[in-house]
Parts: structure tokens; C-alpha cells; sequence
């Protein structure tokens, strides 16, 4: 059976993040990165979002046939191709709840053939910014960012993967097991402003740390590769239910390979992205696709409530 012919698997997602501030809040503006993108293995089939307080009525709000949500919400596209939702509060509250909630419908990826794949170095040079050099797309997350720096310690680590001639898709998969293999996943060890040396240094984090520690030690390299955001479908053990809102988001990374495009591998699971992934949004790191962010007046210290459902539906 060819990949356009398997079955499709479609989830359902609810991500709802909940603020209590310990201080009234005057003045709020926000930022979310919450619709799901349609891709080649990727069909959003509805999509809502909620928030209360309801936002304020602004112009330019724009609509689809898979989109709901409020008024006063301002939906356009990044640079990428992500679609970002802006909304803003003038009125005082105490509470912020924002609740997303879609169906989205997976096919199959092309699984990568690693050893099929240019010497590593070729593709180094071939997207290496230079005056007077073709464009390449790719080129763009090759450069270090501010979570993705070129260090000599990432440097380091990625040549270990990286050996001379070695196919880069091959190297890239022995990375992705070395990250997976050689960090601990946890959850209280980073934050979400944590870079790339730091969770080297510390061999410990979460979905966040992993990508961007594999990033890094690509980039340092001079290798393309970007950080996706998006929803992992977990399965509860045997006979267990599956609960419901203690998913969480997740985090994973694309190499571009010139031959293969844009291949998604996950260094906190070992596994290429493929039916259990739900994209959302990539950029150049996690400042690019944060799912929340915002700008207030007010609202004193807060730790936000996070809680994710993904859950099967069947064929679609």
C-alpha cells in the first residue's frame, strides 16, 4: 500500500492554558501560535479557540472555513507560514483562561532513507551565507539564534555524528539517538528561556532542551534544521484510561536534506515524526512558535496552568 492510500489516523487536541494572577491586570496584549498548519501529511479539519475575558473588538479579523473564535481576535500568517492569533484586554481582570480546541487529520510521512542522503559537508557549503550565493531557503536556519548559538562545546558535540563524509540524514539520525540517549528528560531542570549550551551542560530537560540542543550542534556545524512545535499523541499503559489534560505540548526538529526536504526527527523519543506528531508551527527556535506570550500591565507573578488532551478519533 502506497503512502496515499493508507488510512488516515485523525486526533482531536484541547490545549488550555489558564492564568490566576495574584494582581489585577489593566492592560494585556497577546500573542498565540494555537491554529495547527496544513502540510502534504497534515489536514485541519476544524478549529476553535476561546478566551475569556473575551478579547476587544479590533478590525482585520480574519475568518476560513476551518476557523472559530471570538471576536477581537486578529489571525494572519508569519513569515513561515505559521498562523499567529493576536488579542488584547483593556478592560481589568483577575483570570485568563485560552482554550484550543481542533480535529486534525495525519497521513503517513515519507520515511527518511538516511544512507540516501549528500555527505554532510557538501550540504554545509552548499547553503553557507555568502555575498554573491544563490539563495538557498534553508540557509536561514543554519544561522545561530539567540537559544541556538554557535558554541565550540555544541560544535564538539555534534562531530561526533558528524564524521568526515558520513551521509547527513545518517548522521543526523546517530544525533537524535545520541541526544536521546545521553539527556535526561526533566521537567523541573530548565525553564522556557533555557538555551541550548546550558542544557548541554546540563544533560537534562525537556522536549524543549532536546530539540535545541540537536539544533545547536547542527548549526555550529553549519547544517540546516528547524524547531517544530506541536502535540504528541502518548499512549497510557496497559488497561489504564487515558487521562484527560495530562498531555503537554511538544517540541521536535526538521534537518533539511536537499534530496529528502525537510525530515522531522525526535530526539526526546528516538523515533521520526510521523502519525503521533501534530505540527502547529516551526520557526528558527522556540522564541518563533511560543504557544503563548504577551505583554501586561499588572497581574504580578504567575505560573500559568497548562493542560493538553490528544486523543485518537479513528478514521477520519
Amino acid at each position: 500500500m502506497s503512502d496515499a492510500d493508507a488510512v488516515p489516523r485523525a486526533l482531536r487536541v484541547e490545549h488550555e492554558t489558564r492564568y490566576e494572577y495574584d494582581a489585577e491586570v489593566e492592560l494585556a496584549r497577546h500573542l498565540a501560535h494555537l491554529r495547527p498548519r496544513d502540510t502534504p501529511w497534515q489536514r485541519v479539519l476544524r478549529w476553535r479557540l476561546d478566551i475569556d475575558p473575551q478579547p476587544d473588538p479590533q478590525p482585520g479579523t480574519l475568518g476560513s472555513p476551518v476557523t472559530v473564535h471570538p471576536p477581537g481576535v486578529s489571525l494572519s500568517e508569519d513569515v513561515w507560514g505559521n498562523w499567529r492569533a493576536v488579542f488584547s484586554h483593556s478592560a481589568v481582570h483577575d483570570a485568563l483562561c485560552v482554550r484550543s480546541v481542533f480535529v486534525a487529520e495525519l497521513r503517513p510521512r515519507t520515511a527518511p532513507v538516511p544512507a540516501d542522503s549528500p555527505a554532510w559537508e557538501s550540504v554545509a557549503r552548499r547553503i553557507c551565507y555568502r555575498a554573491g550565493a544563490v539563495f538557498e531557503y534553508a540557509t536561514e536556519f543554519a544561522l545561530p539564534t539567540a537559544y541556538t548559538p554557535r558554541t565550540p562545546a555544541l560544535a564538539e558535540y555534534g562531530r561526533s555524528s558528524f564524521t568526515p563524509g558520513r551521509p547527513l540524514l545518517e548522521a543526523a539520525v546517530d544525533l537524535m539517538q545520541r541526544v536521546h540517549r545521553d539527556f535526561e528528560y526533566a521537567p523541573d531542570a530548565t525553564s522556557v528561556s533555557t538555551r541550548a549550551p546550558e542544557a548541554l551542560s546540563q544533560r537534562k530537560g525537556v522536549c524543549q532542551d532536546f530539540a535545541h540542543v540537536m539544533i545547536g550542534a547542527m548549526r555550529a556545524l553549519g547544517l540546516a534544521a528547524r524547531y517544530v512545535s506541536g502535540y504528541l499523541l502518548t499512549r497510557p499503559p496497559p488497561g489504564k484510561p487515558r487521562l484527560v489534560g495530562a498531555d503537554a505540548t511538544h517540541a521536535w526538529v526538521e534537518v533539511w536534506c536537499p534530496t529528502q526536504g525537510w525530515v522531522g526527527l525526535d530526539p526526546t523519543n528516538d523515533i521520526a515524526a510521523d502519525l503521533d506528531h501534530v505540527t502547529v508551527a516551526w520557526g528558527r527556535d522556540y522564541a518563533d512558535v511560543a504557544p503563548l506570550r504577551g505583554v501586561i500591565r499588572g497581574g504580578g507573578r504567575v505560573v500559568p496552568s497548562v493542560a493538553v488532551t490528544v486523543e485518537p478519533l479513528g478514521c477520519a
